[in-house]
């Protein structure tokens, strides 16, 4: 066991008290670093700030976890590769540079500088790379032994930071908006955790796990631990090169690749277990951290193969950041801090029991705290006990941590004592910093009220303008909202990302942090100035999710006659031409396809859209028109559609033609992310599909629809087939305040077939006379009825929602009356040739762009 003990640095065969050293002041001032960074991790955490759960988590990963990791890692490296120490001067001032740099960090995204958060950044990975260069001339000039390959753990881990960190710099900085920021969040992350602090913790727990049990080293370690160190670099290369590509296939492979060498580490950690049961505090909490190890890789390959992302990654949270490395973290320093401090056989025992104290209370309590924290989403009342018996467990740590270090302090030199005293200047500084750049003014009347997912929405202020404002893909929604001097405004805003966010207004209020699909009303006040609001989320704000309310412009108070208010811009004129090169939407419906499946690649596309003569506007469109592109097929054929998003928010599909779970396939995706949606087509109709995501009247008026053509068994041939998808028509910028107004009010500025007003009267649809014409149509609404009528003709056949309701030789119909998401079709012949008009009987709504003509030849 003494052998053992000296191969990692442990022994403890003084045999009287040692003077101060400076491995005492080495070890004193740098642990008393990683206690300063928890205490404010636990400080942040309960609430003692308005900070975000961002902070809490980089106090301690950034902040406390690798501080440890530099100065025990570099520890280790020392006895396994049998080298002379470094000078502990050098140790020093590239723990102070690091200090110094993830202050910087911790201070410029609190405070959004960039150029601050850059400087940290910089900073940072210089000094993790001198931390590597280090490690590496140690292990090139060592003689080596039969642990020394532990130490590529280190370097690998280095190196997996070094590529994070510049990642982070882009996350907080906004680089490449709502398209990149999920996948440099998922890279970041597992580059971070994944790389820099679990191969750190895979390769310590080689040697830590079987001398904190007490046995020696199993004999399967050596080469478990080369496999292992091969399928964990190896994984996690190709998941990161996954996470950037958006590629799922590939972002799965290497995250069960990385699986893998967490399963080869399990075969020496077992084999110890196996040999001798653990009795110390420090045993049980480095053995709870490896069991959660195993859980929360697994639980992250399944997640990630599954589509998960934002709150269902999140679930990762408590088993990665509390189960696996808090507990190595407290369990490696209760067994480490009682050697190192020194001070004799005496001294080390008295440490160790005063450490120890209460153990089976705390390892209990502690997982405990992690299981509820899973198990929030589920149960609410988990998350706030979890969190209240972890952060006890961290405090009371803390607290006999420091107990046991504070002597070691106190004797320190003067050198020793300005180090010390620098560093936790660092660490006041940083925390005043991120207090005040968080916290911001918080409501204390009440202003902001949370509602649970689907809750009504809090009654404003007397006289109050209420606006509704969705959080999603890193915009906030509408981007401008435009008042007239002196309104008391509500925003009434609803989280709709599968990420967290909140809306913090300059000067002003703040909600709470959302979940997707919480709400809360935001009372902003009486607005006398131009004001902008943001989400404080950090990165948020940069990649764009940010509003500004105006004072004062047309569109404030712009009413037309019936007091729709309308969009800045002209009203859209039907009578007027079209723009030189514009092409109408074509109503032609081939056949449907042979082939009993049916496999299409479907884009979510923003694209400026002639919507009406010579009025163009953003659109958020299914393949790049509106609506989107028709499908067909019949009863029973598959469906495998791949939405491809994009776009610059987040969006979903839901086809009425298929039945499956809406929680499922019909999900929201960010963009740069796909999803496949499956479908079997068992009845048939004209049927919509749409996007989902709330709010959906934006997202279908914004464009997002379609129509899917599934023929009823005994389908009847025709001449010739057209479909057409009737909808309203908004002018404005999708999401704007204008359109949000109108949408509530119910008051469009035109209806249209086929994505724009009148287009088929200078371009009609050819037919002629004797062929008998089949028309299919669909209602998009969103809120409009549909009165399908041709001019100068009646329909024989009249079939809605997958029924016959007129056959030939049964009499004549002359409207296919559809509600919005209904659909069916009208068949007909004409006698002789002409013009002949097709219009929604809604005469409002012919005259306002509901309008055609089929031209009909000899």
């Amino acid at each position: 066991m003494a052998v053992m003990r000296k191969s990692v640095g442990l022994s403890t065969s003084t045999s009287r008290p040692e003077p101060p050293t400076w491995r005492w002041a080495w070890h004193g001032w740098a642990n008393a670093l990683v206690l300063g960074w928890l205490a404010l991790t636990v400080i942040t955490a309960t609430g003692a700030t308005t900070a975000e759960p961002w902070l809490a988590v980089h106090l301690f990963l950034l902040g406390a976890v690798t501080t440890a990791i530099v100065v025990w890692s570099e520890h280790f490296s020392v006895a396994l590769l049998h080298a002379q120490a470094p000078d502990r001067r050098w140790s020093a001032a590239r723990l102070a540079l690091l200090t110094t740099g993830q202050a910087a960090v911790l201070a410029g995204v609190s405070s959004d500088v960039t150029v601050l958060l850059a400087a940290g950044a910089t900073v940072v990975t210089a000094a993790i790379a001198a931390h590597a260069y280090v490690l590496l001339r140690m292990r090139l000039r060592s003689l080596g032994g039969r642990l020394a390959p532990l130490v590529d753990y280190y370097l690998l881990a280095c190196a997996a930071l070094l590529a994070g960190a510049p990642m982070g710099a882009l996350l907080g900085s906004g680089v490449g908006g709502a398209a990149w920021h999920e996948r440099l969040h998922l890279a970041h992350a597992h580059l971070n955790i994944g790389g820099w602090v679990l191969l750190t913790v895979v390769g310590t727990l080689f040697m830590l796990w079987p001398s904190a049990v007490g046995t020696t080293i199993s004999g399967v370690t050596h080469v478990a631990a080369r496999w292992c160190l091969r399928a964990l670099a190896a994984g996690l290369v190709v998941a990161v090169v996954g996470m950037l590509a958006g590629s799922p296939l590939i972002t799965v492979v290497g995250v069960g690749g990385y699986a893998v060498g967490v399963l080869v580490a399990m075969v020496p950690f077992a084999a110890t277990l196996l040999h001798r049961r653990p009795v110390s505090g420090a045993a049980w909490l480095l053995g709870g951290s490896i069991g959660w190890l195993l859980v929360a890789v697994v639980a992250d390959l399944v997640l990630i193969a599954s589509g998960a992302s934002g709150d269902g990654l999140a679930l990762l949270g408590p088993m990665l950041l509390v189960g696996v490395i808090g507990q190595v973290l407290i369990g490696s320093l209760t067994f480490l801090l009682p050697v190192v401090m020194g001070g004799g056989p005496a001294a080390v025992s008295r440490a160790r029991e005063h450490l120890h104290r209460g153990w089976a209370v705390r390892i209990g309590t502690l997982n405990a705290g992690v299981a509820g924290l899973a198990l929030s989403p589920a149960a609410g009342w988990a998350g706030p006990v979890g969190l209240i018996l972890v952060l006890g467990v961290g405090a009371d740590f803390v607290l006999r941590a420091g107990w046991l270090i504070a002597p070691t302090l106190a004797r320190l030199g003067v050198r020793g004592r300005i180090t010390a005293f620098g560093s936790a200047a660092v660490l006041t500084v940083t925390a005043i910093v991120v207090a005040v750049a968080f916290a911001g003014p918080v409501p204390l009347d009440g202003a902001a009220h949370e509602h649970a997912a689907g809750g009504a929405h809090a009654a404003g202020p007397a006289g109050a303008r209420t606006v509704e404002v969705a959080l999603s893909g890193m915009r906030a929604t509408p981007a401008v909202i435009e008042v007239p001097a002196g309104t008391r405004l509500v925003l009434s805003v609803t989280n709709t990302d599968s990420q967290r966010h909140d809306l913090r207004v300059d000067g002003g209020p703040r909600t709470p942090l959302l979940r997707k699909g919480q709400q809360a009303s935001l009372d902003v006040g009486v607005v006398a100035a131009d004001v902008k609001a943001w989400c404080a989320v950090p990165g948020h704000r940069a990649a764009g999710m940010a509003l500004t309310i105006k004072v004062g412009g047309a569109a404030a108070a712009a009413q037309d006659h019936s007091g729709h208010t309308t969009a800045t811009g002209p009203v859209p004129d039907p009578g007027a031409a079209y723009s030189t090169g514009f092409t109408a939407h074509d109503a032609v419906l081939p056949p449907a396809p042979t082939g009993r499946l049916h496999r299409v690649e479907l884009p979510v596309v923003d694209k400026e859209i002639e919507v009406a003569p010579g009025l163009r506007q953003r659109s958020w469109t299914f393949g790049g028109s509106v609506p989107g592109p028709t499908l067909r097929g019949r009863v029973g054929d598959e469906f495998e559609i791949t939405l491809v998003n994009q776009g610059t928010l987040g969006h979903s599909i839901d086809f009425h033609a298929g039945a499956t779970a809406p929680d499922g396939m019909m999900r929201t995706i960010e963009p740069g992310e796909r999803l496949v949606y499956r479908f079997v087509a068992d009845k048939a109709g004209a049927w919509l599909y749409h996007c989902g995501t709330m709010p959906m009247t934006q997202h279908i008026s914004a464009g997002m629809f379609g129509a899917v053509i599934i023929d009823p068994p005994d389908l009847a041939p025709v001449d010739r087939e057209y479909v057409v998808v009737a909808s309203e028509l908004y002018h404005g910028e999708p999401g704007g305040e204008a359109v949000t107004a109108a949408l509530r009010a119910g008051t469009p500025d035109g209806w249209v077939f086929n994505g724009s007003a009148n287009q088929y009267d200078s371009a009609p649809l050819p037919a002629k006379v004797g062929e008998r014409v089949r028309f299919w149509v669909v209602s998009a609404g969103p809120g409009s009825r549909t009165a399908f009528h041709v001019v100068g003709t009646r329909f024989d056949t009249v079939y809605r929602e997958g029924a016959y309701l007129l056959r030939p030789g049964a009499g004549a119909a002359q409207v296919l009356d559809l509600a919005p998401a209904q659909g069916g079709f009208v068949e007909m012949t004409f006698a002789e040739p002409g013009g002949y008009p097709f219009v929604d009987h809604d005469m409002r709504h012919a005259e306002a762009g509901a309008h055609g003509v089929i031209r009909v030849t000899a």
